[in-house]
């Protein structure tokens, strides 16, 4: 309901299949390609999120076209970070309920998902959020799937640590010990 920072971090846990799935979602903004060229210029919070990403939603608007026009040039720089990585892809189209004022076809929608290797969803959050959930819900089962036929290789052999959040007792922890150590080394002169 309130507006959420640019770049937020969303948490939820939910049961896909009797199993318990922790789902991060973060928020990627200020994404733009670069002009007169189809590269895309990004801030390096986006770049850190990709790396630990096992899934991918690209969002865009059916009324405007820049936001799906920004969608391929994404990929392709999904694609240079993992590069044999068969991550699930899902392009959401939103706005739905603004179909006077659609700027990007269902058809054009369809045919990227299929171009990029991803499912596709028409949705309007203003109207309903089940469109958006069953989305995700889709999108979780896909992950879920994939990550099952890993052998238990949770990143699909790709040897890259997913970013922790700091846990407070060791760093409470870390901190008495530094002071500790500090105030030892202190009293030896």
């Amino acid at each position: 309901d309130l507006p959420s920072p640019p770049g937020a971090l969303y948490s939820r846990k939910f049961t896909i299949d009797g199993e318990q799935i922790s789902l991060q979602v973060q928020d990627t903004p200020f994404v733009s390609l670069e002009e007169d060229t189809d590269s895309i210029c990004c801030q390096e919070q986006i770049n850190r999120s990709i790396y630990w990403a096992d899934g991918f939603v690209f969002v865009y608007s059916i009324t405007d076209y820049e936001s799906f026009r920004l969608l391929r040039p994404l990929h392709q720089h999904i694609r240079r970070i993992h590069p044999n990585a068969n991550i699930p892809l899902l392009l959401m189209a939103n706005k739905g309920d603004l179909l006077r004022a659609r700027q990007v076809s269902s058809k054009e929608g369809l045919q990227l998902a299929s171009e990029l290797g991803g499912t596709y969803s028409e949705v309007s959050a203003r109207e309903s959020c089940e469109g958006v959930h069953e989305a995700f819900q889709q999108l979780c089962q896909e992950l879920s799937r994939s990550c099952s036929s890993c052998n238990g290789e949770k990143r699909r052999g790709l040897h890259l640590v997913r970013p922790k959040s700091p846990n407070m007792q060791d760093l409470k922890r870390r901190l008495k010990q530094a002071l500790t150590s500090k105030g030892k080394s202190a009293t030896a002169l």
